[in-house]
Formats: C-alpha cells, structure tokens, sequence
C-alpha cells in the first residue's frame, strides 16, 4: 500500500488539466476537513477525486448488483477499510456544509469516461 500515492494521482491530474483549460482558478489540497483534492475559494467548492475501489464505487464497474455484494466478496481488511473511508467522507461532507462549502465528489471512473459531463456537473455549482 505504500505505493498507492493520494495525492497527485492520475485522475487528479486529469481533473487539474480540465479546470486549467477552462480557466478555472483552484487550489490543491486545501486545509479544509477531508482536504479536498481541489478548492475553488472564491465559489466555496470543494471537489475531491475519488478512487473508485477505495471510497466504495467498484461494484458498479464490475456489474455487481450493489455495494454490498462488492464489500462481502472482500475480506476483513479491506471490507473494514472501505467502509470507513466512506464514514469519513460523509463525515468530511457534513462538516464542509455546514461551513458553508458546496462539496462535489467525482469518481475518477466517470471523470475518465466522460470529463465534459464532469465539467459541466462542477459549473452547475457556480
């Protein structure tokens, strides 16, 4: 697990290049709880990109019938890792709320297959 970087990942790079094109001024890994992949202060946005196996969207890509089935085909460690990961998202949503911030998850599967449906989805919270 060393291996696995969280920040600066393939998806976040894509994401970066497609605000940048847009010229949409952001910030990276903001000190907001969950610290948000990227930030776009002057709308209070904040956006992370998450991996689709880590925060619990695998099940959709492997056709699995829901997030159940996907959890129970894993083992303890990892069953148990996900599912906090997704307690502290929702945690860190709940907390960025109520201080304001409009929170925008993208699952990097749905940023690779379809980045314009991405973009527009980040400029309807403008």
């Amino acid at each position: 697990m060393s291996a696995i970087h969280s920040k600066n990942t393939r998806p976040e790079r894509l994401l970066e290049k497609l605000l940048k094109r847009n010229k949409i001024k952001f910030k990276k890994h903001y000190q907001l709880p969950g610290s948000p992949d990227f930030v776009i202060e002057d709308r209070r946005i904040a956006i992370f990109v998450d991996g689709d196996f880590w925060h619990g969207h695998n099940w959709k890509l492997r056709g699995m019938k829901n997030q159940k089935t996907e959890l129970d085909s894993y083992n303890k460690f990892w069953r148990n890792k996900i599912i906090n990961n997704i307690k502290r998202d929702k945690k860190s949503n709940l907390s960025l709320k109520k201080l304001g911030w409009k929170v925008k998850r993208i699952w990097e599967s749905d940023l690779k297959n379809n980045p314009k449906k991405i973009y527009k989805s980040i400029y309807e919270l403008f």
